[in-house]
């Protein structure tokens, strides 16, 4: 069977566990961005935006090649102390993080745009702390961008081959990396397969993930 090449299971193994880490360290923390995007009323706003819409516009491949330096820089200053660190798992998925986070964010962001902020007055003159209010009342509300938002990070960390071709070193292979080490060998039926459940699958999740951060509409 396909999956039980070691390759291709390694690959697999690979892929999942780069993608679970990495979308759920980018969902928290671009819940967190969206909400604070969402109430603004801070000097950083626009910088913000803009540093959020920049992974999503530039090239994937400067953005590998930025990442591959900024690491290459980082093992530097560590070597000086001592420590360094090889390319593989860590460098991948915090590469991976960098750009689901931008998605997240705008997803929550473009959710929450259609309520205003009476609805945490409301909770605070009902007694609600910040926290409580976040939780209990905004958090339900965005929750649909949430899951939205998150299932596009998955998909993005699933099918990503430029970032983590710079970023994975040479003993560390997702599927999209095999594949496309495979291909230079030639195109086989396995390769034919992985491809089609790749494409497929990420079909599946753009999908879903449109379908939960639609913007919601005005009742009435």
């Amino acid at each position: 069977m396909l999956f039980a090449r070691p390759d291709v299971h390694e690959a697999v193994s690979h892929t999942l566990e780069v993608a679970m880490l990495s979308t759920l360290v980018s969902t928290v923390l671009g819940t967190l961005v969206g909400f604070g995007l969402w109430r603004g009323g801070f000097t950083g706003r626009i910088p913000l935006t803009f540093l959020l819409v920049m992974p999503i516009v530039i090239p994937d491949v400067v953005m590998g090649v930025m990442l591959l330096m900024f690491y290459a820089i980082v093992r530097g200053l560590l070597e000086r102390t001592g420590w360094t660190f090889e390319n593989g798992f860590w460098t991948v998925m915090l590469a991976h993080v960098s750009f689901q986070i931008s998605y997240v964010a705008l997803t929550v962001r473009s959710r929450l745009a259609g309520y205003g902020r009476e609805l945490e007055e409301a909770a605070a003159d009902l007694g609600a702390t910040p926290v409580q209010s976040f939780l209990q009342v905004v958090l339900p509300l965005a929750l649909p961008g949430v899951l939205g938002g998150a299932l596009l990070a998955f998909t993005l960390s699933l099918d990503d081959f430029v970032v983590t071709y710079f970023t994975s070193g040479s003993g560390f292979k997702t599927l999209p990396v095999l594949i496309y080490t495979a291909v230079k060998k030639g195109v086989t039926p396995d390769i034919n397969a992985l491809s089609t459940l790749l494409v497929l699958f990420t079909v599946v999740m753009i999908v879903l993930a449109n379908l939960l951060s639609r913007p919601r509409k005005e009742q009435g």
